[in-house]
């Protein structure tokens, strides 16, 4: 897919390489490539590159990697897909009416009803 990066420093991906036993399933399902194998155990290549979508913390059955998914950019475009709001962690351009689209944050100068507070993202 690239070398996609979100925004820097802010996954709640985390892995507890201690507990992995290098089955190398998350480097299987990873949309992104984050997982890399060293010395038989997983580390992260590429952090930012995480949104967060969850499929490595289900698929390892060791409970290595945990990440809140549900909350990063992945389920801001679905959610935004769907029409819903949601929490982001990308930035919007408005609307021509003045509104921001939905699943979107607001830019922190211009803050909207329809949305979340961008500071968590």
């Amino acid at each position: 897919m690239g070398n996609l990066t979100y925004l820097p420093d802010v996954t709640t991906l985390a892995l507890d390489p201690s507990r992995c036993n290098g089955c190398r399933m998350c480097t299987t399902v990873c949309p992104h490539g984050v997982f890399r194998l060293e010395a038989g155990v997983a580390a992260v290549a590429n952090r930012d590159a995480c949104m967060e979508c969850g499929a490595c913390a289900r698929n390892c059955e060791q409970g290595a990697i945990t990440v809140d998914a549900g909350v990063g950019c992945a389920a801001a475009f679905i959610a935004g897909a769907l029409g819903l709001e949601s929490a982001c962690c990308s930035v919007a351009a408005p609307k021509t009416d003045g509104a921001t689209a939905a699943g979107a944050c607001a830019p922190a100068d211009k803050p909207s009803e329809s949305n979340v507070d961008p500071a968590p993202c």
